[in-house]
């Protein structure tokens, strides 16, 4: 199965916001970046609505055509927005609301009885659950025990030892994704993924279903345009 592009919106409308006005259109941007060929749209509120709004996940859960996955911490708040929108997919991710960007996964020993909660909630509201793990075996079986469809790797600290030693950043990932196909999860990734170090991941992770990739998409798209970094991307992943 091929991987699948999920563009996440979140630097578009922290544009927007530092405006009083529409611009750019959020909205429009997710239809264009569907049009474009993006496969999914990513977004990740936060509780002080510094980029994407809680208003804005009804309208772009309108006009989603691809798949729509909703990322956070699993807040009361977080939950009603995803409950009440029943996006394709929830990732579930443990940054405490002042945090600039996630940078860790959960610990998904530690925290298991929540998640399990969570996870529940998710599942009877017809949404597939990922959750957020660093590239460690036993936070992925925790994954798996918690009742996770899905995990997300974070890949932060793969893109700040790529250029260093991309063999050497991989590792971890490949020997957890490994434990993640024999747990039956399924494997998204992301953070920090780009143009110069998302193939030699994606070649190197058997079983990648998605990766979510926002920051430095939108950086190139300043440059190269929308439709082209988009394209650009995509063939990263053929």
């Amino acid at each position: 199965m091929p991987t699948r592009l999920s563009v996440n919106i979140n630097k578009v409308a922290l544009i927007r916001n530092a405006r009083l006005g529409n611009l750019p259109d959020l909205v429009q941007v997710a239809k264009d970046c569907e049009r474009f060929g993006a496969e999914g749209i990513t977004v990740h509120p936060r509780p002080d609505e510094r980029h994407i709004r809680y208003s804005d996940i009804p309208q772009l859960k309108a006009v989603n055509t691809t798949e729509f996955n909703i990322e956070g911490n699993p807040t009361e708040k977080f939950m009603e927005l995803v409950q009440q929108n029943q996006p394709t997919q929830a990732t579930l991710v443990p940054d405490s609301p002042d945090v600039l960007t996630s940078d860790q996964g959960w610990d998904t020993i530690k925290h298991k009885a929540f998640l399990i909660d969570i996870t529940q909630q998710l599942h009877a509201a017809g949404v597939r659950v990922s959750i957020f793990v660093d590239p460690v075996a036993k936070y992925v079986e925790g994954a798996k025990a918690v009742g996770a469809d899905r995990i997300e790797f974070y890949t932060g600290d793969y893109a700040k030892q790529f250029e260093a030693d991309r063999e050497k950043a991989v590792a971890p990932h490949v020997q957890a994704a490994k434990v993640a196909r024999e747990a039956g999860l399924g494997i998204n990734a992301g953070h920090d993924l780009n143009l110069a170090n998302l193939r030699f991941y994606q070649e190197n992770i058997e079983g990648l279903l998605e990766v979510s990739i926002g920051h430095a998409l939108i950086a190139d798209a300043l440059y190269f345009g929308l439709s082209n970094t988009i394209q650009l991307y995509l063939r990263q992943l053929q």
